[in-house]
C-alpha cells in the first residue's frame, strides 16, 4: 500500500465533503431569503394615526367554542404610535395598553356585534 496516495485520496474526500457542506449552507440561506421575501410580500402594512378607531384581534379567545364567535373586539382608540409597529390603544373600560400593530385593523364604524348572526 502506498501511504502517500491513500493520504491524497482521503484529503480529496474530505475537501469534497466540505464543498457539499458549504453548498448545503448556501442553499439553505437562499431558501430562507426566498421564503422571507414571499412571506413579507403578503403581509399587510398598516399606517395608524392617533385618535383612529381600530379593532383588536384576540387569538386567545377560548371562552365560547365554535367558529361563529368573532375574535375581533373593540373598537379601541389609538393613543400613540411607536416605531417598529408598536401601538398604544385606549378603551373606555379597559384603560390604555401597548400591543403589536399587526393585531389591529381599521374600524370603519357602525354596530360591531361580538357574535355573528346564526339565522342568516
Amino acid at each position: 500500500m502506498n501511504l502517500i496516495v491513500a493520504k491524497d485520496k482521503r484529503m480529496l474526500q474530505l475537501n469534497e465533503l466540505d464543498e457539499f457542506r458549504m453548498d448545503a449552507y448556501e442553499n439553505a440561506k437562499l431558501y430562507k431569503e426566498r421564503t422571507k421575501k414571499l412571506h413579507d410580500k403578503y403581509m399587510q402594512r398598516h399606517e395608524f394615526t392617533p385618535s383612529q378607531k381600530v379593532l383588536l384581534f384576540n387569538s386567545r379567545l377560548k371562552l365560547f367554542s365554535g367558529k361563529l364567535r368573532s375574535r375581533w373586539s373593540g373598537p379601541f382608540t389609538i393613543v400613540q404610535v411607536f416605531p417598529h409597529g408598536a401601538v398604544e390603544v385606549a378603551h373606555e373600560t379597559k384603560g390604555t395598553f401597548k400591543l403589536n400593530g399587526q393585531r389591529l385593523k381599521a374600524y370603519w364604524g357602525g354596530d360591531f356585534e361580538k357574535e355573528k348572526d346564526m339565522t342568516a
